[in-house]
């Protein structure tokens, strides 16, 4: 997005250096990542980076009120799923954004989707490591993922910090559904990596009384004291086959490191509580005294579901009609992404999720990282971008 970089890189660019940039990261666990990982980063402009920042704290004005929790109590749709011990604030938030331009042709940020749950924070340290490392020549040394002067090591430390902190890293658990069989497994094992923890599949963690432990290598038993929670309750809604001994709804002693009830508070149900310039409008279906007559501008999502499921783009007064539980749905005005990322044929949409955590010492919620989605398609995704270039999961470098 910066023109003077963005003509460097793509000059600089073969498919033989993204070959061996695709090469150097499976060898580092010996897998394959299982999506596509874009040709190129992006190059955030200041402008655009004080934007996102600014609308960054608009929405956590709003999360950090006081009535917060009143505020989306409804938004557990079956009282079954609240998990014991919640604390007072999500660990981690994402917020994601559409690139836009405005009136003006500036280009602006625009609220997606926002969800109180981990992200890629290993992953997406390793993924800017290899593009310095593969394309360091044309990604100047002053850009960063980070901001406010953040390193990658101090990033790194902070992560450690908040997850792992005095307790023994063999007592600290990543908690997934078969993790290996996870599209994002690179992370799990890039979190193993930085932070020597167990990454656990829920069939194996086991239970006695309020304890949570785990059989090592050598079948002794290892008491859980902190779960890095990456389950999505989607999916495990839907796994009736999954034999476990510990359910989300036990009252066990161990420390959320993200509390599991964040998933539901920080979500689509938020975006409605939301205004600003960096917001677009959002509405509760049920609760929507008249349909807008052009609903060609809006999208029509399920409240509960994941990666972009059950979202309709085409939406129609019969789509709406039918739709029983209306409860379950949200109406949000359409954002219309702007092709702003120069490519070798058609210039890339993107998508930037702003990736952020509750530092314990310093009892603030900051913008640690970011992850960076690249589609040429009407959507975000795989099944948008079939037999496209330069599109894919990708990071960002601030403008130094």
């Amino acid at each position: 997005m910066i023109p003077k970089n963005r003509k460097a890189y793509n000059a600089h660019f073969s498919e033989e250096k993204y070959k061996a940039f695709l090469a150097d990261i499976n060898a580092q666990f010996d897998y394959t990542v299982q999506f596509k990982i874009a040709e190129t980063p992006a190059f955030i402009p200041k402008t655009l980076q004080d934007k996102l920042v600014a609308a960054c704290d608009d929405i956590m004005k709003v999360i950090n009120q006081p009535n917060f929790k009143e505020l989306t109590d409804g938004a557990f749709f079956d009282k079954n799923t609240i998990v014991p011990n919640e604390d007072a604030q999500s660990k981690f938030i994402q917020l994601d954004f559409g690139i836009c331009k405005d009136e003006h042709g500036e280009l602006t940020p625009k609220l997606i989707e926002l969800q109180g749950f981990p992200s890629l924070y290993f992953f997406q340290e390793l993924l800017g490591r290899m593009y310095r490392k593969h394309f360091g020549e044309v990604i100047p040394e002053s850009y960063s993922q980070h901001l406010n002067g953040m390193t990658p090591e101090k990033y790194i430390a902070l992560l450690r910090n908040e997850i792992v902190g005095q307790t023994d890293p063999k007592q600290v658990i990543l908690l997934e559904i078969e993790p290996e069989k996870q599209a994002t497994a690179i992370d799990f094992y890039a979190t193993e990596a930085k932070l020597g923890i167990k990454v656990l599949c829920i069939t194996n963690l086991k239970k006695r009384g309020k304890t949570l432990y785990y059989l090592d290598e050598s079948g002794n038993e290892v008491n859980v004291r902190k779960i890095y929670n990456r389950i999505i309750f989607d999916e495990l809604h839907q796994r009736k086959d999954l034999k476990t001994e510990f359910s989300f709804k036990d009252e066990v002693d161990v420390e959320w490191i993200g509390h599991p009830n964040w998933f539901y508070r920080i979500s689509k149900y938020t975006m409605p509580l939301l205004k600003g310039d960096y917001v677009p409008k959002s509405y509760y279906l049920d609760k929507l005294e008249n349909i807008p007559s052009d609903l060609e501008n809006y999208v029509l999502k399920p409240l509960y579901s994941f990666a972009g499921a059950g979202v309709q783009i085409h939406v129609t007064r019969d789509m709406i009609d039918a739709i029983t539980n209306k409860s379950n749905f949200l109406l949000q005005e359409k954002v219309a992404y702007a092709p702003v990322i120069e490519t070798m044929d058609e210039p890339a949409k993107c998508e930037i999720r702003m990736m952020l955590m509750h530092n314990s010492k310093t009892n603030q919620t900051e913008i640690v990282s970011n992850l960076m989605r690249l589609s040429k398609g009407e959507m975000v995704g795989v099944k948008y971008n079939k037999d496209k270039t330069w599109v894919g999961g990708s990071t960002g470098f601030f403008e130094g």
